[in-house]
């Protein structure tokens, strides 16, 4: 058996002393991994410097030296978790689109079955994301951070969190825009050329929906558990339909139209048929 007590601890562990730079970089990724796993609160009182420190296994006296007070180092925590928001969860979405196009493969061959898979799709995929981010302490962070930043001083701090949000939001949004827009051409539909609108318009709403729901369940959790047994939106039967599911179908049913320009071919539904059986992430 291993001695544990020889083990080395403490600075004995370390056979280099850190760089500045180095300790910094451990210090914010050991709040960031506490965040994570506690979420974040309208505040930062719930966290605690030293823990923090022993976490990221530093001397005190370099994280000291690098930031004096404890609320210089809760400004650059605040910046760092606004710059790594938005947790993805695209792995598990595209896995759930095999699993239900593989079950409805033969739905592509008529106008009606494609709306009714595509309904389908909305309405598993909605219910995915929103249990998802609901369960998600990462998730209740980004959203925290939303309400923090309106409790900073207005200044250079306040200014930067925005700005680092702002970035955040706009990646996100290009991010679920991209994985539409691919999703639904596969499908042959288009925008409504009448709404004026992009596939970054449509996310923005998608997401914004989505988000309200989570914050009122956080406080209501029956909104969470309702179910409505429905056939909306051309869906091919009744099925438990989630509020996620039916306000993001809703939406992207008022956004989308089938594409009167694509000829349904057997050369496109076989096309169609591979690609949608070798589904892979929208970055792939």
């Amino acid at each position: 058996m291993t001695d544990r007590s020889q083990a080395p601890t403490g600075f004995a562990r370390r056979s280099r002393r850190l760089s500045d730079h180095e300790t910094e970089q451990r210090v914010l990724h050991a709040a960031m991994a506490l965040v994570n796993r506690t979420g974040l609160t309208v505040s930062l009182d719930h966290l605690s410097f030293e823990d923090i420190i022993r976490d990221a296994d530093v001397a005190r006296s370099a994280v000291y030296r690098r930031w004096p007070y404890k609320d210089l180092f809760f400004s650059d925590l605040v910046k760092e978790l606004a710059k790594n928001a938005t947790p993805t969860i695209v792995d598990d979405e595209v896995a759930l689109m095999r699993q239900v196009v593989a079950e409805h493969l033969d739905w592509v061959d008529t106008p009606q079955l494609r709306q009714a898979l595509v309904v389908e799709l909305f309405r598993q995929l909605a219910l995915l994301d929103f249990q998802t981010m609901y369960g998600s302490t990462g998730w209740r962070t980004y959203i925290a951070l939303h309400a923090t930043v309106m409790s900073l001083a207005e200044g250079d701090l306040r200014d930067q969190v925005q700005v680092a949000l702002s970035q955040t939001e706009q990646a996100h949004t290009a991010r679920v825009a991209k994985a539409w827009e691919r999703l639904v051409g596969l499908f042959g539909y288009r925008l409504r050329p009448e709404l004026g609108a992009t596939f970054e318009t449509m996310a923005t709403l998608l997401s914004a929906t989505m988000r309200g729901l989570i914050v009122m369940a956080l406080s209501t959790p029956d909104i969470a558990a309702h179910r409505v047994q429905a056939s909306p939106f051309g869906a091919a039967g009744k099925d438990e339909w989630s509020l996620a599911a039916i306000g993001l179908a809703s939406i992207a049913v008022a956004f989308l139209e089938p594409d009167p320009a694509i000829e349904w071919d057997d050369q496109r539904l076989a096309g169609v048929r591979q690609a949608l059986s070798s589904l892979a992430p929208p970055d792939a």
